[in-house]
């Protein structure tokens, strides 16, 4: 089996949940002429599906101004329905690319404890290993020993250096440490573990805003990257996490984990109709190479029933 065709079916795996779910409501609309009760339908599996009332609203509207009073089939009706999540994703399918000059680029992954934020690290690092870049990884995450102990154990795994200080230790001076380090053995990318508290909204953006400072004194372009990780079985709970996100440390993109056939998939939809940030890699298990480049026509199809 080729790498491609196997990661399609780790795809179709991570997606069952909602592709299962739309292609089943499709199924329900039948062969038809696409009219407004039909159109209503579709819209209805759309949001059963929990790709949102905005992409679902969207869909609609776009096959109504193509297919309006055509008999469609079933094939012919996923296969449009693909095509038009598709166009949602594109626009948002950005792979994380190492251009910062001088280096590292340097990236800072955010995310509540549990998303998989550490485990995305890791498997973020070997992606960058992959293209042959020299990557190091910093444990910003202070708060928690266990959050220390477990990247150094992917660290070790993975085969990258990592800088990390006590328990409740500054996480800003780790990564000051880090910057200097990686400066100094011209480390290519430089990825940032910070802590997930989101309980303490005002203490976490205090930290971050410190890990800026001390950032933009040894580079004034860090960070280069902040990156959210989302537990894609969270459903519309991954969604709320992006507005705090945003407002508290300056997302910038998205990496989706735990597509592990449970996941309400379809919200990487609607994340990315309501808002439009890049998604960058989206994971589907927990070996090292189950995270991926975000591919916007393969996951339409998927999740559509049709690659």
């Amino acid at each position: 089996m080729s790498d491609k065709q196997s990661w399609t079916d780790r795809l179709f795996g991570g997606f069952r949940k909602t592709s299962e779910k739309l292609t089943s409501n499709l199924i329900e609309v039948g062969t038809a002429r696409l009219d407004d009760a039909t159109l209503d339908d579709v819209e209805d599996a759309l949001i059963l599906s929990d790709l949102g009332p905005g992409a679902a609203a969207r869909i609609r509207e776009k096959l109504r101004d193509k297919r309006f009073g055509l008999e469609i089939t079933e094939r012919e009706l996923k296969e449009a329905v693909a095509e038009e999540i598709a166009a949602i994703l594109r626009p948002v399918a950005k792979p994380l690319e190492i251009t910062a000059f001088p280096r590292p680029q340097v990236l800072l992954v955010i995310g509540v404890n549990g998303s998989g934020k550490t485990t995305t690290i890791a498997k973020l690092a070997h992606l960058f290993q992959e293209d042959d870049y020299a990557v190091m990884l910093a444990a910003g995450d202070t708060f928690r020993a266990a959050a220390i102990g477990q990247l150094q154990t992917w660290a070790d795994r993975v085969g990258v250096p990592i800088v990390r200080g006590p328990e409740g230790g500054d996480p800003a001076s780790i990564v000051f440490d880090a910057v200097k380090k990686a400066t100094e053995i011209g480390t290519d990318v430089l990825i940032v573990d910070t802590a997930g508290r989101l309980q303490n909204k005002r203490e976490l953006m205090d930290e971050l805003a410190k890990i800026r400072k001390v950032l933009g004194r040894l580079n004034p372009d860090a960070p280069h990257d902040v990156v959210l990780v989302l537990d894609a079985t969270n459903g519309q709970n991954a969604l709320a996490q992006i507005d705090v996100f945003k407002e508290v440390a300056g997302v910038t993109g998205l990496v989706m984990t735990k597509l592990d056939g449970t996941a309400r998939g379809g919200v990487l939809v609607q994340a990315a109709e309501q808002y439009g940030l890049p998604i960058h890699a989206i994971g589907v298990g927990e070996k090292i190479d189950d995270l991926r480049p975000f591919d916007p026509d393969l996951v339409a199809r998927v999740i559509a029933g049709v690659a």
